[in-house]
């Protein structure tokens, strides 16, 4: 083999290991970019769960208690009502009122028509959310599964104070979401909700509660 070809070879052995250098530095800055990517987005899940949390967990009212809030609503609970549960959120933009209790299925059905106008009917959940749906005002807060989540059993609608003649109607002082939930045979959850504007206080709690 002459000189010229030998010097062809060795340079043709030279681009070949730059080749494969720039590829494995390549592949380096790959990896390398995608670990970094990998970190930014587990530090951004990590961030917005964070946050989530705090909003889950902030600015929930001492003393707002099922009857207080059932007054503030105008929701009377009847005396049959058993796990009467209650919250109340401060909000930036508003305030969020939860009141939730259980009554027998037939009480509770006759309760709702005493409280929804006749022409007004309550539908199933037709676009359910996610089991990991959480709001702000979330009835997690009270121990109880969110009410947009559930399919089988629930109906739901809405009434506004000044907008319903009904027996229970007359009493609503708040524009409410509604959620009637049979969690079991003959046991039914209701669920309200109502967004407060202007802001009101719930009484203190007294000492040793």
């Amino acid at each position: 083999m002459d000189s010229s070809s030998s010097q062809a070879g060795g340079w043709r052995a030279e681009r070949r290991r730059g080749r494969q250098i720039v590829a494995g530095l390549a592949v380096g800055f790959l990896a390398f970019g995608a670990a970094v990517f990998g970190v930014l987005m587990w530090g951004a899940e990590e961030a917005t769960s964070d946050l989530m949390d705090q909003e889950m967990n902030c600015c929930w009212e001492k003393g707002a208690t099922p009857a207080w809030t059932s007054e503030l609503l105008g929701i009377r609970m009847p005396d049959s009502a058993t796990d009467r549960r209650s919250g109340y959120k401060v909000g930036q933009r508003y305030d969020s009122a939860l009141l939730a209790f259980v009554l027998p299925s037939e009480e509770a059905d006759a309760y709702m028509g005493r409280l929804v106008p006749d022409d007004t009917e309550m539908i199933g959940n037709l676009h359910p959310k996610e089991k990991g749906y959480r709001p702000a005002d979330a009835f997690g807060r009270l121990g109880l599964a969110e009410p947009e989540t559930l399919v089988r059993g629930l109906r739901q609608t809405g009434v506004c104070e000044d907008d319903v003649d009904t027996p229970e109607g007359r009493r609503v002082q708040r524009c409410l979401d509604l959620f009637v939930h049979e969690f079991e045979p003959g046991a039914t959850r209701v669920y309200v909700r109502s967004a407060i504007e202007p802001s009101v206080t719930p009484p203190p709690v007294s000492p040793g509660k």
